[in-house]
């Protein structure tokens, strides 16, 4: 696989004259009046904080020019990853997650302004009332977007479009929504218009030591689902993949892509061209973005190719993509232009050819 870069990288998302300046794991989509939709978790301080918004810009010439930022989900507590995706005739979902007041506590123990901040959400009487995996749905293409809700599984970028005008959630279950199997973190959820959500199928983790986490699902043309995990703990952080070929109701155990500090996580997307690609973030030096591709549904994979590098921190990744009329691809994801600066979402506009 060679990959030729189009326009350089670019920040398209930040806040450089406030403190509130950290942005990170964002998705991109093309929405149903052809307008591009990127999204992500913005206005924190740090990459552990109670201030996280999702937020939503938007670009009319592909990629060239972005919106300013628009706030879709603030819930009183820590407003994570972001994921778009457009289904049916006009229907849109975006997705989020957040952490416990507990969990931000100890985070960040010796910051007055945090503890404050938290201090006033614990004496809300509803205060974590929307903890867990959020998401909100527009019915008018994107324009407008109804109430907060929750699903049991959350997963960076969101769930896919299915042909039946349902979506299909893989992610991992959110702590105390499912009481199923054992060594079964992962699960696929059906997701009707309305947001009602049931769980369909789940996915067997990997070991017991370790962390099977942020899925993505990419249907491909002849019905087969491919999935690829993040791996982690003792070592490891990588990707495995598991398939389905029923829907998401049952999927094979999951088989390593890549080798064990390969990078994760993944961001499916099957090209015009039917190549099927993953592009991922990489946290070993040269930090990074990168890309595997598959002529054969994901049976094999070329990977370790370089989309964007020379990043000073690891602290970086959680790429998506579109693709663009051209056939050229639209890569956004996040990271610093400076080890001590804040966190920001880029772009980059590339092509392959194998």
């Amino acid at each position: 696989m060679k990959i030729r870069i189009l326009s350089d990288p670019r920040v398209i998302l930040s806040n450089p004259d406030g403190i509130h300046n950290y942005f990170g794991w964002p998705s991109v989509a093309r929405l149903q009046d052809g307008t591009l939709a990127a999204v992500a978790s913005g206005f924190r301080l740090m990459h552990v904080c109670p201030f996280g918004k999702a937020v939503m810009i938007r670009s009319a010439d592909e990629g060239k020019t972005w919106s300013a930022p628009e706030i879709l989900i603030d819930t009183p507590l820590d407003d994570r990853d972001s994921g778009v995706t457009p289904f049916g005739e006009k229907d849109v979902i975006v997705t989020s997650f957040n952490n416990t007041v507990e969990f931000q506590r100890g985070a960040n123990p010796g910051d007055p302004y945090i503890q404050a901040y938290l201090d006033r959400v614990a004496s809300l009487p509803d205060g974590e009332k929307l903890l867990g995996s959020t998401f909100v749905l527009s019915h008018d293409g994107g324009k407008t977007f109804g109430k907060v809700m929750l699903s049991p599984v959350t997963s960076p970028h969101g769930p896919i479009a299915m042909p039946d005008g349902t979506l299909l959630y893989v992610g991992r279950f959110f702590d105390g929504h499912y009481d199923g199997e054992k060594g079964r973190h992962i699960g696929a959820v059906r997701v009707t218009p309305d947001g009602e959500c049931t769980v369909i199928g789940t996915i067997e983790d990997v070991s017991p030591a370790l962390l099977s986490c942020e899925p993505h699902a990419v249907l491909l043309p002849d019905g087969k689902i491919v999935v690829h995990i993040r791996i982690e703990r003792e070592g490891y952080f990588t990707l495995y993949q598991s398939v389905s070929h029923d829907g998401g109701v049952t999927f094979t155990r999951p088989v390593p892509l890549l080798p064990k500090r390969g990078g994760a996580p993944a961001h499916l997307l099957y090209h015009s061209s039917g190549v099927l690609l993953s592009v991922y973030g990489y946290r070993e030096i040269p930090y990074g973005i990168r890309c595997m591709a598959s002529t054969d549904g994901g049976e094999t994979w070329d990977t370790g190719n370089e989309v964007a590098v020379g990043y000073p921190s690891g602290d970086l990744g959680y790429p998506a993509s579109v693709e663009l009329s051209d056939g050229s691809l639209y890569t956004v994801y996040y990271a610093r232009a400076e080890e001590s600066g804040p966190a920001m979402i880029w772009g980059v506009n590339w092509t392959f050819s194998l």
